[in-house]
């Protein structure tokens, strides 16, 4: 997959990994006058598209695909094994899915849990919203898959690049800082409820945690705080559910200890965190290189994250595009992240790593 928008973390690369597709993003405009028939080599690691390759680069990148596959399965071979470094910690690897299938291949692979369920494949590409019983199904189906492994179902996380036709929005001038996340869930809570309720209802004999995302303040995690407990409250025989937030802004990792008190646990979405930090548009196709979650401005905000949830005696996962890369591992665990959730294909490699 090759395209001239977007960048490393674009919604279209994030599906692309998850599908385990090598792609290009964010490619200089040229590529588009290329002919047709033109003979080129795409690297989807070092992000290159390369045109009228040498029979010597074909054949180095022949060789390449074979050390690959042969790298692949032996991580596929002791992906079953648990997650622990050589000096004894153990790291808790999960899965980023958006539906069934892919919590059944997660599970093929190795994961230990699902840490991130995308519940706006339920949402998106209808003509309405998914009712109440038909989300408790889902949610109750692909709970029972794991065979009673966690799973972390992440509440409506739309707008801005991700718009539904039957939520109309007002047009704003930077929808990236508009209503979008959890302000849509506060701003028509009859959508938020009614998923609450369906998480609430699936949770019964079920290990599901929520979590929120785009949670920028105080005010607004006890705002969605109580309106969970008056939906529990309205509920036959419902349990209490572990809450978690998203870590994507800079305020929440600032306030991460004021936040620790108010819910059960982060998640680290380093894809927006580094946006919003950065001020890059993680889309752009000209800044999509520059916005590398690596930059030291993330790596303190993820300290600063852990060790305010750590005073507080809560634990932090991270579940943006940072945890499927295997070079980033080391840093995030020698941080104090006690759970990766990467996307499904990364899992072996990604556990591999973590020795």
């Amino acid at each position: 997959l090759a395209t001239v928008g977007g960048g490393a973390t674009s919604h279209v690369a994030i599906l692309a990994r998850a599908l385990d597709i090598p792609a290009v993003a964010g490619m200089d405009p040229r590529a588009l006058e290329l002919p047709d028939g033109t003979r080129v080599l795409l690297d989807g690691g070092m992000g290159q598209l390369r045109i009228n390759p040498s029979p010597e680069e074909v054949s180095r990148i022949i060789q390449a695909q074979a050390r690959l596959a042969a790298k692949k399965a032996a991580e596929l071979a002791s992906a079953a094994d648990p997650a622990t470094t050589t000096d004894g910690h153990r790291i808790e690897v999960f899965a980023n899915i958006g539906g069934l299938a892919e919590a059944l291949q997660g599970m093929q692979l190795g994961a230990e849990g699902v840490g991130l369920l995308r519940s706006e494949f339920l949402f998106l590409d209808r003509a309405t919203a998914p009712t109440e019983d038909e989300q408790t199904a889902t949610y109750a189906e692909i709970a029972a898959s794991l065979e009673g492994r966690p799973l972390i179902i992440r509440t409506l996380d739309v707008g801005g690049d991700k718009p539904l036709s039957y939520l109309p929005m007002p047009r704003e001038e930077n929808p990236m800082l508009g209503i979008r996340g959890v302000r849509i869930g506060l701003d028509r809570p009859e959508i938020f409820r009614t998923q609450v309720r369906a998480i609430l209802r699936a949770a019964k004999g079920h290990p599901i945690r929520i979590l929120f995302p785009m949670i920028a303040t105080l005010d607004e995690i006890r705002s969605v705080k109580g309106l969970v407990e008056e939906e529990r409250a309205k509920l036959a025989d419902s349990d209490p559910v572990e809450l978690g937030i998203m870590v994507e802004m800079p305020s929440t990792a600032v306030l991460a200890r004021q936040f620790a008190r108010e819910v059960d646990f982060f998640s680290v979405g380093t894809n927006d965190l580094t946006q919003y930090t950065l001020a890059m548009d993680r889309g752009h196709p000209k800044l999509g290189s520059k916005a590398d979650a690596i930059n030291p401005a993330i790596l303190q905000l993820i300290a600063q994250t852990v060790a305010g949830a750590a005073a507080e005696g809560k634990w932090v996962g991270v579940c943006g595009g940072l945890a499927s890369d295997p070079q980033a591992v080391a840093i995030l665990v020698g941080l104090g992240v006690k759970e990766l959730s990467c996307s499904v294909p990364a899992i072996p490699m990604v556990k591999a790593a973590t020795g």
